[in-house]
């Protein structure tokens, strides 16, 4: 553990919504809850940046950084984040970053099958650009939310520039950041992000980030219905990246990769 780095909260969130399957109910924090959520960071004085924002700050010392700064950030650009998060965020002025996945936008979650939500709607491009335009940052998410780690290189590569390309296109500028679909990636899906350009990407690793991390793979901490807000950040038993991959990690890979194999994708 690297217990004398400074430590820097990447939350990761999914859904923003009181209703849910039950399989899927653990990843949609309510509202009401996420409004507490915000509530408490303000009154603990932490500052909320972009994922662009902290790496511009780390890049140009010139920058001068917050004394408590969080990244707060939403994976897959599903539809409750235009109705249940925006609002609240646009009260308290606290910037975010949502992570896209393009090949779904205006249509629903099917890849969401196995846990209950393949229905759940996706944010529409109207709405993408409207939260564009109200500062939240919009990174790429790939194009349709696979495993990138254990796809054939030619077809990751098309999930990471394709995404990054169609929301370029209908955004008007460039798209800097992305998020590891599930948060796995290895160093051929590592390359592939750094080729494509962007200058910041987010895994999530379940521990804090810190100055010296990757950034092309900050590690998030993840944040569900049932989080303790105030336990998670205060938890000194939760590992400062930068992290060597693990075992288990390594091992879990080549589980899925020959699942892959064994249903004929690979």
């Amino acid at each position: 553990m690297n217990a004398n780095l400074p430590r820097l909260p990447i939350l990761l969130y999914h859904s923003i919504s009181a209703e849910a399957s039950p399989r899927y109910q653990r990843w949609a924090v309510p509202p009401a809850v996420f409004a507490d959520h915000l509530t408490y960071l303000k009154q603990q004085g932490y500052t909320p940046l972009t994922v662009h924002r902290w790496i511009r700050m780390l890049a140009d010392p010139t920058i001068a950084r917050p004394l408590r700064p969080i990244l707060l950030t939403f994976d897959d650009g599903l539809a409750d984040f235009y109705e249940g998060a925006l609002p609240l965020l646009t009260e308290q002025g606290c910037p975010a970053t949502l992570f896209v996945t393009t090949g779904w936008v205006g249509k629903t979650a099917r890849w969401l099958q196995s846990v209950g939500e393949p229905d759940r709607p996706m944010l529409t491009w109207r709405q993408i650009i409207e939260i564009d335009a109200s500062g939240i940052e919009c990174g790429a998410h790939s194009v349709t939310h696979p495993q990138l780690d254990i796809l054939p290189v030619a077809d990751a590569r098309r999930e990471i520039f394709d995404s990054q390309r169609t929301l370029a296109d209908h955004l008007g500028h460039d798209i800097p950041s992305f998020a590891y679909p599930h948060g796995y990636y290895n160093p051929h899906v590592h390359y592939l992000v750094a080729e494509a350009g962007y200058s910041a990407a987010c895994a999530v690793k379940n521990a804090f980030s810190s100055p010296a991390d990757d950034p092309l793979a900050l590690a998030r901490l993840v944040v569900t219905a049932e989080t303790n807000l105030p336990r998670l950040l205060a938890d000194p038993a939760l590992p400062v990246a930068p992290l060597a991959e693990s075992l288990s990690t390594k091992g879990w890979r080549l589980a899925r990769r020959a699942l892959r194999v064994r249903a004929g994708f690979l």
